[in-house]
């Protein structure tokens, strides 16, 4: 699908993380620089205590409003956009984060029920539902019955509880290592408790066999024993953590949120940092270009050098129509952040947006220093090729144009692209190996959907 323009919170295509699982690949992916170093931060000390390295797994926030998070195979955790809107703490997702880790590293990889369907692995799927409904895993669930499976459908509901209360444990050992307190943990499962009370899925007298997850009130009670006799139960939470999922989860709300629920939720009376950043996602996207400047100058106010405001500002300037005016500021952002590939994307742009051939060879640095650091971001690569063909430089630009058609799915378009790249760089260098890899990569894939039709 194709990636909305507001930078802080991007709209990535589904196939992002390149072998992005199937679950997955059925929402947008959101891609903002300060929520990605935030769960970056939140997630690391939980991903050090599984003995893994936190530069190898992916936290990843996936457009959705369901409450839920899950993983599909691989070291990547997904967290659905209604999972922050629904938790008061960040130590409340770092609990659900330390139990989908639990499912990484038990190896819990989507299943396949005779052909009916993937199922992932899902925090929430059964707390909120009355069957098996995980992902998919309804589908495979009714599919089995209708086939008058019921043996397998008790075996693979069995298997799934297993799973479910090895992620718990895990989950509660990881938190233990890290430091955290379980408080966070054991107050999102009672949220959950509260909404299957709210929404009416409470379990029938003997429909546990059904639930391919255990029963909230007894994983609150097996892991309140567990977490209260930690030494970690009464440490404070991370003040400075705290404050910074505040501001993600108020920018997220404003991103998605209808305008008018943002303002009812952040008034105008309300002059925090989480409220003007929600309202100036919320007023710019009404174009309401003086309103949403007046948030983002009053939050520059509080801290004149904190880049994701800069950011912002940068941006509704940019989107206004003012790339030359933005320049300031996004300079500035990209600076102070290092580099950030987001930020730096989002200044190349502005570079090329004033039409200015004077910009142009800072534009292409800035990219191709963005594409080297996240390759994954078709923008990125979709940018770099214009600035590319603007300075005459064809087989790099088809070549570009090649890595942002791979990322979208676009096979045919990327194999024309990258023979055409190909035919243009020198033989052997690095750009027409990679060119080289992506033509194998895009016959592949063409050949792998002539065989599935």
């Amino acid at each position: 699908m194709p990636k909305l323009r507001l930078p802080a919170l991007l709209f990535a295509i589904p196939a992002l993380l390149g072998a992005c699982a199937a679950p997955a690949s059925a929402q947008s992916i959101l891609r903002d620089a300060e929520t990605e170093a935030l769960l970056r931060d939140m997630a690391a000390p939980l991903v050090k205590a599984t003995g893994l390295r936190p530069g190898d797994v992916d936290i990843v926030l996936v457009n959705d409003s369901s409450v839920n998070a899950f993983v599909a195979g691989g070291q990547a955790v997904y967290v659905n956009s209604g999972l922050i809107d629904e938790a008061d703490t960040a130590a409340e997702v770092q609990g659900v984060v330390a139990h989908e880790l639990g499912h990484v590293t038990g190896g819990h990889a989507v299943l396949n029920m005779g052909g009916k369907g993937a199922t992932n692995i899902s925090l929430l799927s059964l707390l909120l539902g009355a069957a098996a409904a995980s992902a998919g895993g309804g589908e495979a669930a009714m599919g089995v019955i209708m086939a008058g499976q019921q043996a397998a459908m008790g075996k693979y509901l069995a298997y799934n509880r297993s799973q479910e209360a090895s992620a718990d444990a895990a989950g509660a050992q990881y938190l233990s290592k890290a430091g955290i307190s379980g408080r966070g943990s054991i107050a999102f499962f009672e949220k959950l408790q509260n909404m299957e009370f709210r929404y009416g899925y409470r379990p029938k007298d003997g429909d546990e066999f059904y639930s391919s997850h255990p029963l909230t009130g007894d994983r609150i009670a097996t892991l309140k024993d567990t977490y209260e006799k930690d030494a970690a139960w009464e440490k404070p939470d991370d003040a400075a953590i705290q404050k910074r999922f505040l501001r993600a989860k108020a920018k997220l709300f404003g991103f998605l949120a209808e305008p008018y629920q943002v303002l009812r939720k952040y008034p105008m009376t309300d002059n925090s940092v989480p409220a003007r950043y929600a309202r100036a996602y919320a007023f710019h996207r009404e174009s309401k270009f003086a309103e949403a400047r007046a948030e983002t100058e009053a939050l520059i106010a509080t801290d004149p050098n904190d880049p994701y405001f800069l950011e912002l500002d940068g941006q509704i300037l940019l989107e206004a129509g003012k790339p030359a005016e933005a320049l300031p500021m996004l300079r500035k952002a990209n600076a102070i952040s290092g580099n950030t590939p987001l930020i730096a994307t989002l200044f190349g742009h502005a570079l090329m947006a004033t039409e200015d051939p004077a910009n142009y060879k800072e534009a292409q640095e800035v990219l191709k220093t963005a594409a080297a650091r996240d390759r994954e971001n078709p923008f990125t690569w979709y940018q770099l090729g214009m600035i590319y063909a603007a300075n005459g430089d064809m087989p790099r630009a088809y070549l570009a144009s090649a890595e942002q058609q791979v990322l979208s799915g676009r096979m045919e378009e990327a194999l024309r692209s990258a023979q055409a790249a190909e035919a243009g760089l020198a033989q052997g260098s690095p750009d027409w190996i990679r060119a080289q890899d992506i033509e194998m990569q895009a016959r592949a894939e063409l050949e792998r959907d002539k065989k599935r039709r």
